[in-house]
């Protein structure tokens, strides 16, 4: 049986975790934060541990705007920079949430996530410019 991965947050899931639950706070739906630490803890995270790459390649979606291009080859150098075997992947979850993660040999790092209603994922927060 192959070892299980090291599944960490990052600063910027934390930050995002806790604009869900204010999200679902003000919908007046404290229960489904719950049920979202829940999911996470119970499923997402243990199926992560076992089946690292489980998720969608991030970079196998089509690319429609020249402004979506430019960002994902940028965002592909500063990957590289970091590990030359690293992948962001898609965990796409049940009630509606979606999740990006990256796989560094045996560590993933959970990098985002966001409730279908919220905005769209800001990479220039979660992965500023290198020196």
């Amino acid at each position: 049986m192959a070892a299980k991965h090291l599944v960490k947050l990052t600063a910027n899931f934390e930050r995002n975790l806790e604009e869900v639950e204010a999200f679902l706070l003000a919908a007046d739906a404290p229960q489904a934060f719950d049920a979202l630490l829940d999911e996470l803890s119970d499923t997402v995270i243990p199926n992560l541990e076992r089946f690292p790459r489980m998720g969608r390649r991030f970079f196998e979606r089509p690319i429609r705007s020249v402004e979506a291009s430019n960002a994902v080859a940028g965002l592909k150098v500063k990957l590289k920079a970091i590990a030359k075997d690293g992948e962001i992947c898609e965990y796409v979850m049940s009630n509606y949430l979606l999740l990006l993660y990256v796989c560094f040999d045996t560590t993933i790092y959970l990098l985002a996530i966001r409730h279908h209603r919220q905005l769209s994922f800001d990479f220039q927060t979660l992965w500023p410019a290198m020196p």
